[in-house]
């Protein structure tokens, strides 16, 4: 394993270890790396202003020889992974500032994962509210958002109903909301909230107000449905 230093000793919680690991790990192996993008602290955040890709490094777990990396493109994370490798750092974040697309990313460097959905935006740019459904629903997929599966059962049972597939989803501490408004969400609430973990059911509430309580997600969901204003428009 190449790690771009000498021992496993290093604390990559100081403030700046791993930007300079980084930059020595990228001399060694012959590849540029943009100019770290002002950061303090442990992270080490990388950005090609002409594309606005962006990597985010951190190290994972204090002292631990392991690094999560994120790969954004102008605002959303569409990939991300974990290695122990800096030179497999340094060779995904170098492919990705230069505009490598995704899937060469992941040849050159094989810890980066993606998820369909990040392929189709790459291409051509979802829509706000597509966008916003594929990344919450994207969440079961990556720590620790794995550990909530009744939250996500809410959410898959959710955007199977083609009225709310185009609303905006909106989550408060796991629960799930829904906008007509793509900009201000908070402003054009419209109908009850789903509660995943109410009482070991999936509740259904309005105004803060206990409507019922259901053994399945898609009961849950059904009850918001049947409650929405008739011919409620997509969000905009």
């Amino acid at each position: 394993m190449n790690t771009g230093v000498g021992h496993d000793e290093v604390d990559w919680n100081e403030d700046g270890a791993l930007r300079a690991a980084l930059g020595r790990t990228a001399e060694e192996v012959g590849l540029a790396l943009p100019e770290p993008d002002g950061t303090s602290g442990s992270l080490a955040v990388y950005v090609d202003a002409g594309s606005g890709r962006r990597v985010t490094v951190y190290p994972w777990g204090g002292r631990r020889q392991v690094f999560e990396v994120g790969f954004q493109l102008k605002g959303p994370r569409l990939a991300f992974g974990r290695t122990g490798d800096l030179a497999e750092v340094v060779r995904a974040t170098a492919a990705w500032t230069d505009g490598v697309r995704l899937e060469e990313t992941r040849a050159r460097a094989p810890f980066v994962r993606f998820r369909p959905w990040a392929l189709a935006h790459e291409q051509e740019p979802l829509g706000k509210v597509e966008l916003t459904w594929s990344l919450k629903l994207d969440r079961i997929h990556m720590p620790p958002f794995d550990r909530h599966p009744r939250a996500h059962a809410v959410l898959a049972a959710a955007y199977a109903q083609p009225v709310l597939r185009g609303l905006m989803p909106v989550n408060s501490h796991y629960n799930l909301w829904f906008s007509t408004s793509v900009e201000e969400p908070g402003k054009a609430r419209v109908g009850h909230v789903l509660l995943p973990y109410d009482e070991g059911c999936y509740g259904v509430w309005n105004r803060g107000e206990p409507i019922a309580r259901t053994e399945t997600a898609e009961e849950a969901v059904a009850l918001v449905v049947a409650a929405l204003p008739e011919g409620l428009g997509p969000a905009s």
